[in-house]
Order: structure tokens, then C-alpha cells, then sequence
């Protein structure tokens, strides 16, 4: 390093040099320890982008090579609901990723796609997404659709577009939340957008993408003391933004269950929950949000078809035992 790069933290000064590679890029390397400074006893690595750079250092970055963006299939099984030659729809487990993104270059529900339906899937959606027309968290189970072929893809991309206001398309969600809603049917106009701070969060923030989550409470639970402790919402989307549920509800004062990016204030209540509540809650690790209704026209015949997904084990065990304290 010849001392006119500035700043002395590592990101920066690699900036300053490399060109070719973003600071977003340079940064993931020196976490993942790629990056090295040439010391009297070898080279050693550094992981700290933050790093005070000497004049004189010399610096090592070793670049993986690009991986193929194109992902292959996999043998992971699927819970298969309804399948025809233009789509299919699979009840998601808790954990599966839809499509590869950093850190989940496989394993993700496309490769399963992939595997299971071979090349027939839409390529709309790009070679990272094929035949994904909407998402759901990695952690939240229940229906999704996906296209197989590129006029199912474009129906499909259009109903949702359209949330159900001039066709058939229908989303419910079953959500067990803190607390208790006001009204007993109620709508979330907030909109939405990156938070200002932790940018892997979103946010309800004045000039954000409209968003709108209706809900409707389905039954109320009390705690230990018999004080209403949690409620489990039925709800349905009138737009498709990222985490929209999950920080509708935090916005309203009711988060998820289990929601430790958007709820994790409200830990404390689980001691309000009986032993029995507060071990369900433990071992499901996750939030409490279940898509269990999928209603939509279908891409060629224009039937109207319909699906329910039960509440998966683990929140039927959840909900048991916060009935029980009842």
C-alpha cells in the first residue's frame, strides 16, 4: 500500500485499487477470509473489513472462482397438492428456501422444482427462479404455486399483480400474534420499504410501496393468570411486499409468535404462557405464519380452483397448548 488511499480501513483501501470488484464484494470476501496481509511469518488472513491498514502492507485477495448461477436439480422431497402440465402447487415446509440467493446457493425450493419437473418450468423468471411467481419466507410453511411453462407464468404473474381485486386470486394466512387486535376485523394501510438502519429488515416508512393486510381474529388465548395473552389472526393480502405480514403486525403492536426479527421486544410475554405453551413456542424456532389458502383461475381452462393447507404439526402443537390455558 503506497499511503494515498484515503482511509485506512481494508474495504475502503481495496476499493481505492480494485476497481473490478464492488466494495459489497470486497467486503464478503474479507469476511469469508480471502483476504490477507503479508506478514514477517506468512501471510495472514483478515477478517475485519475495518482493519487499520500500515503503509507498506501488502495485501493478498484470493477470488474464488464465479460458481454457475444456473442451479441444478435436486432430490429433496415435496408435498405435491396439485400438479397438470401448466403448474404445480407444493405445501412448503418450515426451512426451504424458494430460490438461491447468497448463502443458499442450493438446497432451495427450485432445486426440488428442478429435479421434479425437469426443464419444463417457466424460464421467465430467470435461471436463479424458474417458474417462481411469489415467494414465502424461508421460515414460513403452507401453499405456493409455480409455473411450468411460460403462459402459466404470465396468467399467474398477472393475478397477483391484481391481489383478488377484479379476479379470483385469493391468499390466506393463519397467524398466531401477541396479544389481541382492537377490532375484531381489521385492515393495515401502512406502506412499506427498507429500514433506514438494518437494511435486511423492512419497515413501515412514509414513502414506501403500498401495502394492505386485512385481518380477521379467529380466537383469542389467555395466559397463566387468564388475561388474553396471544390471538390467532386469519388473514388475507391485498399486496405482495416483502415480510408485509410480519411487519404489519409489529406495526400494529401484535408481532408473530416466534418472529425474532420483528418481535424479539416481546420475549418476555412468553412467561405470561403456561410451561406447556412456552416449550411449544421453544421448539418451534420460528415464526407462527402458515399460507393456508390459495385460491386462483387456472392459466388455461379458467376454472376457479381451490386449496386449504392444515396447520402444520408444530403450530397445532403450539395451538394446543395455549388452549389448554383456557
Amino acid at each position: 500500500m503506497e499511503g494515498s488511499e484515503g482511509s485506512p480501513r481494508l474495504d475502503r483501501v481495496l476499493a481505492a485499487h480494485i476497481g473490478e470488484l464492488s466494495r459489497s464484494r470486497l467486503k464478503a470476501l474479507i469476511l469469508a477470509g480471502q483476504v490477507f496481509v503479508d506478514k514477517a511469518g506468512g501471510a495472514v488472513p483478515v477478517r475485519d473489513p475495518a482493519y487499520h491498514v500500515a503503509r507498506g502492507d501488502t495485501i493478498i485477495i484470493d477470488v474464488p472462482e464465479a460458481a454457475d448461477a444456473t442451479p441444478l436439480g435436486e432430490d429433496i422431497a415435496l408435498n405435491v397438492v396439485y400438479e397438470d402440465d401448466d403448474i404445480i402447487v407444493i405445501d412448503k415446509p418450515a426451512g426451504l428456501v424458494v430460490h438461491p440467493a447468497a448463502g443458499h446457493a442450493t438446497g432451495t425450493l427450485v432445486n426440488a422444482l428442478i429435479a421434479h419437473c425437469g426443464a419444463s418450468l417457466s424460464g421467465i423468471g430467470g435461471v436463479r427462479r424458474p417458474g417462481i411467481v411469489h415467494r414465502l419466507d424461508k421460515d414460513t410453511t403452507g401453499l405456493m404455486v409455480v409455473a411450468k411453462n411460460d403462459h402459466a407464468h404470465a396468467s399467474l404473474s398477472a393475478q397477483f399483480a391484481d391481489h383478488g381485486r377484479t379476479g379470483e386470486m385469493r391468499r390466506g394466512y393463519l397467524a398466531f400474534v401477541w396479544g389481541v387486535p382492537n377490532r375484531t376485523r381489521g385492515t393495515v394501510d401502512a406502506p412499506i420499504d427498507r429500514h433506514p438502519h438494518a437494511r435486511e429488515k423492512m419497515a413501515v416508512r412514509e414513502g414506501g410501496r403500498a401495502a394492505v393486510t386485512h385481518y380477521e381474529v379467529r380466537e383469542v388465548f389467555n395466559g397463566h393468570d387468564g388475561k388474553p395473552v396471544a390471538s390467532l389472526l386469519a388473514l388475507q393480502l391485498e399486496t405482495g411486499r416483502t415480510h408485509q405480514i410480519r411487519v404489519h403486525l409489529a406495526h400494529i403492536g401484535h408481532p408473530l409468535l416466534g418472529d425474532s426479527v420483528y418481535g424479539p421486544h416481546f420475549k418476555t410475554k412468553a412467561s405470561q404462557l403456561g410451561s406447556q405453551s412456552q416449550a411449544a413456542l421453544a421448539e418451534l424456532g420460528r415464526q407462527a405464519l402458515h399460507a393456508y389458502l390459495l385460491a386462483l383461475e387456472h392459466p388455461r381452462s379458467g376454472d376457479v380452483l381451490h386449496w386449504e393447507s392444515p396447520l402444520p404439526e408444530e403450530l397445532l402443537l403450539l395451538e394446543k397448548t395455549v388452549k389448554a390455558a383456557l
